[in-house]
This record gives C-alpha cells, sequence and structure tokens, in this order.
C-alpha cells in the first residue's frame, strides 16, 4: 500500500469524499455533520492524505492542527472494497507517526454516535483512543462522540 499526500484534484478522491458526505447528511442532522469538504480540507492547517494499492483508491485521511500541541483527524474513510483489510488501521498509524514528528502531543476527533459510525468508534478504541468531552469549537450533541489520546 502507497500513502501519499494528495492535492484533493483526482477524480476518485472527489468520488470517495462525495460519498462520504452524503453517508453523513444520510445519518446525521445537518447542523451535526462536520465532514470537510474539498474545499475546507484544502487549508493550510490541514494535510491530506490518500492510499493507494497500484492504481486503486483504498481510502484516506486527513491531519487538522488545531494548535502547537493538539491535532485533529478528519475525513477517515476507506472504500467498500477495502473494508476489513487493515487499510484504515495502516493509514491511521501513518497519521499518527506524522502528528508525533510536528511535535503534537495530542490528537482527537469526531465521530458518529449511531450504529453507521460503530466500526469507526471500534477502530479508533483499537488505537488507544478513548471518549471525551468536545474539543476545539464543537459542542456537545446528541450525534457526536470525541475520542482523544496522547501521543
Amino acid at each position: 500500500m502507497d500513502i501519499r499526500i494528495d492535492d484533493l484534484s483526482g477524480p476518485e478522491v472527489k468520488q470517495i469524499l462525495t460519498e462520504h458526505l452524503e453517508d453523513m447528511f444520510a445519518t446525521s442532522p445537518p447542523e451535526c455533520v462536520f465532514a470537510l469538504d474539498l474545499e475546507g480540507l484544502r487549508k493550510p492547517n490541514i494535510t491530506f492524505w490518500t492510499i493507494w494499492e497500484d492504481k486503486q483508491l483504498l481510502g484516506c485521511g486527513a491531519l487538522k492542527t488545531l494548535d502547537e500541541a493538539h491535532g485533529e483527524i478528519k475525513s477517515m474513510r476507506t472504500t467498500s472494497a477495502a473494508r476489513n483489510k487493515g487499510v484504515a488501521s495502516t493509514l491511521l498509524r501513518h497519521i499518527l507517526d506524522t502528528a508525533k514528528q510536528k511535535g503534537l502531543n495530542k490528537i482527537s476527533l469526531e465521530t458518529g454516535s449511531q450504529d453507521f459510525f460503530a466500526p469507526a468508534r471500534k477502530l479508533y478504541a483499537k488505537h488507544d483512543f478513548t471518549e471525551c468531552g468536545p474539543f476545539s469549537d464543537y459542542k456537545l450533541d446528541p450525534y457526536s462522540i470525541f475520542m482523544s489520546r496522547g501521543l
């Protein structure tokens, strides 16, 4: 598997992010969807990666730097063909390693509370994330679960 920083310009990336946003809006009220679109992911404080096998996109994920010590995982997604094959864990480890290299000492994320998000919560728990309260600009809401871990 090849993990690379991506400029978000390829059609495969646009497709996976469109699917991601569609799923988020299908499972949560609009005011409780915090997934970023293409423009939102192109901010200078966000690094976006894709993971490939040959020419097939397997997934994506991003690291948003909140401040000099704290980062946030954004836009973690695997393609349906890549699910349950270790792709998300591989990419998550890469993001965590990069966060450490940047000198961050805490990483957090927001995910959904609904059953649809159970696999994501299981993945993050497997990588030592634990539930926490809202961070950054998030507010407590019944559709969100917040998780974090030290680095």
